[in-house]
C-alpha cells in the first residue's frame, strides 16, 4: 500500500538525513521525498511517499515522532488531503509535430516553458494520474528527459 506522510520538522542541518535514515535503516524504500519551508522559516514540511504494510508504517511513524527535531507526523493515506506534483518534460519536436504537442499541452492545462529547434519543454502540475497520462501521451513524440518533483500534500479544511 502507498502512504503519503507529512512531517513537520525544525529547519535544521541534518534533519533530512535522520528522517531518511529511519526509512533506509528498516529497508523501507521512499518513492518520493519533497522538502520545503512552511509559512514559518524555522519549520519545514517533508512530504514522503512510501510503499509498505500498515504495521511497518506504524513503527516508522512512532520512530519519527521520537526524533527531537520532528514537530508533527501525519499519514494522509486515510485523511482528506490535496496533493500535487510538478513535472518538466523535454520532448522532441520538429516543424511537423510542434503544433500537435502544443495542443496536447493545452489540453492538460500545462505550459510550454522552453522552445528550441529540436525540442519543447512542458511544465505541468497536477495529481499523479494526470502527470502519468500526460507522459504517456507524449511518449510517441519522443521524450528526451523528465524531471518530477514528487508529491507535495496538505490537509483539507481547517
Amino acid at each position: 500500500m502507498r502512504h503519503t506522510i507529512s512531517v513537520l520538522v525544525e529547519n535544521k542541518f541534518g534533519v533530512l538525513a535522520r528522517v531518511a535514515g529511519l526509512f533506509s535503516g528498516r529497508g523501507y524504500n521512499i518513492d518520493s521525498l519533497n522538502v520545503g519551508e512552511t509559512e514559518d522559516p524555522s519549520i519545514s514540511r517533508m512530504t514522503i511517499v512510501a510503499r509498505g504494510d500498515d504495521r511497518v508504517l506504524e513503527q516508522i511513524m512512532k520512530q519519527l515522532n521520537k526524533l527531537i527535531d520532528v514537530i508533527k507526523v501525519t499519514d494522509f493515506t486515510s485523511e482528506e488531503h490535496i496533493e500535487r506534483e510538478l513535472v518538466l518534460i523535454k520532448v522532441s519536436a520538429n516543424a511537423k509535430t510542434r503544433s500537435e504537442i502544443i495542443q496536447l499541452a493545452d489540453i492538460f492545462r500545462s505550459s510550454i516553458v522552453d522552445v528550441s529547434h529540436e525540442s519543447l519543454v512542458i511544465s505541468a502540475t497536477g495529481d499523479e494520474s494526470k502527470i502519468n497520462a500526460l507522459i504517456e501521451m507524449l511518449k510517441s513524440y519522443g521524450i528526451r528527459e523528465i524531471a518530477r518533483s514528487g508529491k507535495v500534500a496538505i490537509s483539507r479544511g481547517r
